[in-house]
């Protein structure tokens, strides 16, 4: 096999970071010494990749960080509410950004932020960054989240609809138009006219949880940019409580994280169940 199949098809390297790792100083070496794409690899050969090292300038704040989980390619974080994960007008201070930049400098660390996905501001849960390129370009994460609505709702489904900008706005999404978006849940539990949801994005567009169950007519609770009440909780009570992690070139086998629903959800709605078992 030649290097670069290697590359893509075995380690997991994207077009762009590969293309990028042959512009690197002894970015690849074959036997310790200097190769190219085509390559030929054969059984014993020692192939090995310098990561280009990362020297991002960010500006850092103390703020309260809680760190699940943590290898030298990786860091899961625990995501609170109202917190942005990038600056953002009204929080050029405040963001997980600033916060991860500053667990790293006191550390003596430095490495550009990638998040492998976002969460909105007022979800909770945990949310996995990327040390290096590589790292980011070969994961694969599946994120399971935990959600009540309003109503009753049974079983499971899947709700097929595409998801884009409502018109007029540049931040309301609208269900029935726009790029393709599947969302697949599963009840879990009901309660005084709420349901405690399982779901799993198949695609991720922004607010896609949001968006599809409001066009079910089934608005999670304190969610109120999607019709939903803000009685019993100040924020759409959505939670991502368990990611699964595998990365090819790395020989990590699946990862499973899990974060139990916070406290805020929990009083606001005590009959729900435990989620860590």
């Amino acid at each position: 096999m030649l290097v670069k199949e290697y590359a893509r098809r075995v380690l997991g390297f994207s077009s762009r970071a590969f293309t990028k790792q042959k512009y690197i100083e002894k970015g690849m070496m074959l036997n310790g010494e200097a190769c190219i794409s085509t390559s030929l690899l054969k059984a014993g050969d020692t192939l090995t990749f310098l990561l280009p090292e990362d020297s991002p300038v960010y500006s850092s704040a103390n703020l309260p960080l809680s760190v699940l989980w943590e290898n030298e390619d990786y860091l899961a974080v625990e995501k609170g509410v109202g917190m942005p994960v990038h600056p953002s007008p009204g929080h050029n201070a405040d963001s997980l950004l600033h916060a991860v930049a500053y667990y790293c400098q006191s550390r003596g660390e430095g490495y550009a932020f990638r998040p492998l996905y976002r969460l909105d501001k007022d979800t909770s849960g945990i949310l996995l960054v990327g040390k290096n390129r590589l790292a980011v370009s070969s994961a694969q994460v599946e994120k399971q989240y935990y959600a009540v609505c309003e109503g009753r709702l049974t079983g499971s489904g899947v709700i097929n609809v595409p998801i884009g900008l409502a018109p007029g706005s540049k931040i309301l999404r609208q269900a029935g138009h726009g790029e393709r978006a599947v969302t697949h849940w599963r009840a879990l539990a009901e309660g005084e006219g709420h349901t405690f949801l399982t779901l799993r994005l198949e695609t991720g567009r922004t607010h896609q949880i949001r968006a599809h169950l409001s066009f079910l007519g089934h608005p999670l609770a304190g969610d109120d940019l999607y019709g939903g009440s803000r009685e019993q909780i100040g924020r759409q009570a959505l939670h991502c409580g368990q990611v699964f992690l595998a990365c090819r070139p790395l020989g990590l086998a699946q990862t499973r994280l899990r974060s139990e629903l916070p406290q805020d959800i929990r009083e606001a709605f005590p009959w729900l169940p435990p989620i860590l078992t």
